[in-house]
Formats: structure tokens, sequence, C-alpha cells
């Protein structure tokens, strides 16, 4: 029996999925993140968190985790694959290996047949396309010191900056600063600055305060409202990049969207009006996950065109 694996290593967590020729799923695993490599204790967590995943899909799949070979392999990793390519390849076995990016196998598993636009807004934002023609461009993705605008980081960055401008006299009054203070144990908009600059609130931990600013927006704050709805602005800016790069406008474009800042109804249906502005656009949710886009395109190596599960 020939194994393949496709693996989504991201910013919060690293799911592996083993499938076989036939087009089956055997075995499924879920770890840590593993989004950086550079540091030794970030190799240390990437490899942990690949091993860990493959081993937890191997023990579903009946597979012993020491001694399998995939046929074909695809890893999308979270902050490129310049660094991890060696480690993966040390780590898997797989007769064919390739690593990428978390926005390519997010494309693979949006829409039906692999084209199209994929707009990611989880900690960060990417968006990425390709055409029928295979070629493929991106906008965004910067990193949260340049971009990553309409990521959940950036939402609450700016919730946190709105806080700090109601303090100190210079900005409107929001609901955001009670919501913040309580969520992070603070006592004012300042002791929350210092915290966010310290090493127990690492930028992921950070990026979940931004459900606050949409239980603000949906209880009324204006202040609120203006960041989800300038998130939404952002991420629909980053599609029409990528759009402009591959398309005409005659042609027919699929925009998916997923991570969790599309959890937010209000950033979702201002997203969607503001993409499907062009009326040539159709913006819809993806049709599968990002590991199973990785799968998918693990067989796709191997000559087989499948979709998991189905």
């Amino acid at each position: 029996m020939k194994l393949f694996l496709g693996i989504d290593g991201g910013q919060s967590e690293t799911a592996a999925l083993i499938g076989d020729e036939t087009g089956r799923v055997l075995g499924h695993g879920e770890a840590g993140p593993c989004n950086h490599a550079a540091a030794a204790e970030g190799r240390a967590k990437l490899e942990r968190a690949i091993s860990d995943s493959v081993a937890w899909a191997c023990a579903q799949a009946g597979l012993d985790p020491e001694a399998v070979e995939f046929e074909a392999a695809c890893c999308g990793m979270s902050g490129g694959p310049d660094d991890k390519e060696g480690i993966l390849a040390d780590l898997l076995r797989a007769r064919k290996l390739v690593v990428t990016t978390d926005a390519a196998i997010a494309l693979a598993g949006a829409t039906s047949n692999g084209q199209g636009i994929i707009v990611i807004a989880g900690t960060g934002s990417i968006a990425m396309g390709r055409d029928g023609q295979g070629r493929t461009a991106r906008a965004g993705g910067w990193g949260y010191v340049l971009g990553d605008e309409g990521g959940a980081f950036d939402i609450a960055r700016q919730a946190v900056r709105a806080a700090l401008r109601m303090e100190e006299g210079w900005g409107p009054a929001t609901a955001l600063v009670p919501l913040l203070l309580e969520a992070t144990g603070s006592r004012s908009a300042s002791q929350l600055l210092h915290q966010l600059y310290g090493a127990e609130w690492p930028r992921p931990r950070a990026a979940r305060l931004a459900p606050l600013v949409d239980q603000a927006a949906e209880e009324g704050d204006a202040v609120a409202a203006s960041i989800l709805n300038g998130a939404a602005q952002d991420l629909a800016t980053l599609a029409a990049a990528v759009r402009g790069q591959l398309w005409t406008a005659a042609e027919a474009v699929e925009v998916a969207h997923i991570g969790g800042v599309f959890e937010s109804r209000r950033v979702l249906e201002r997203f969607r009006m503001l993409v499907e502005l062009e009326p040539r656009n159709r913006s819809i949710p993806p049709l599968h996950s990002p590991a199973e886009g990785a799968l998918r395109e693990a067989w796709r190596m191997a000559g087989i065109d499948a979709w998991p599960g189905e």
C-alpha cells in the first residue's frame, strides 16, 4: 500500500493527514505550532510538532511511525519553506517531498480545481492566487513588523492603540478599554502596553484579544466597528492585488477565505461585499482544510487526482 502525507504547519498548530493511493484518509494528527526554525528553540519546536502530529496520524492509521515511508509528502509551512526544507527532509521518509507555503496548501484545498484566490487571515494575513496556466502570485504576508494587515494580531494591536489614545486624551471613548483591561488583568492601558512588550504575551496570545473587538462592535462601539471594517478592507485589497496580477477583468475568479478573523460576522460580510464589487468575482468558503489541500498536493505528485474523504 502506497502512503501519502499532507502537513499544515501553522502559527497556532500543526496538522498531519495520511492517505493511501485510493484517495482514502487513514489517519489525522495534531500538535503544536511550528512557524519558526532559525533559532535552536524554534528548530526543536518544529521537530516536535512535525514528529508528534505524524505520530498521532500514524497511530490512528495503525502504522508504525518509526517504519512508515511515504510515496509523497507535501508540507505547507507558515513563515515559508526556506529554513525548514532540510529539517523536514531529515524527519520524514518520503520518496518525493515538497515543502511550500501555508498559503499554497490552503489554496489547493479551497477550490474545486486548485485555482483562484485564497485570503488567509489568522494571526497574520496573506493572499495567494493560481490561474489556469499554473502561474502564481501573492500579496501581503510580510510579517507583523511591516504587514499582516487584517490579521488578528493587527486587529488586537489597533484595539490597544485605541485604548492608549483614549487614556491619554487624544482619542475617542471606546468600550474596548474595560474589555482589554479585564482580559489581560491590567489596571490601565499603559500597563497593558508594557505587558504586550513582555515575553508572556507573544503574538499568538495577543492575537487572541481580537474577538474582544468583535464583541465591542456587536454591542455598538464605533471604534471597534471601524477597526473591523478596516480589516475587511485590507483583506479585500489583498485579493484585488492578486487578481490584478493574474487575471483580466473579463475572467471569472473564485475568492476563498480562511482563518479565525473571518469568524467575525462583520468582517466576513464586509469582505464578501467588497470582493464581489468586482462583477466577475465569487466569494466562497473553502471546500477543504489546508491539511487536506496538502494531502491533495501529495496525491497529485503521484498523478492521483482525489479529494480527501470523497
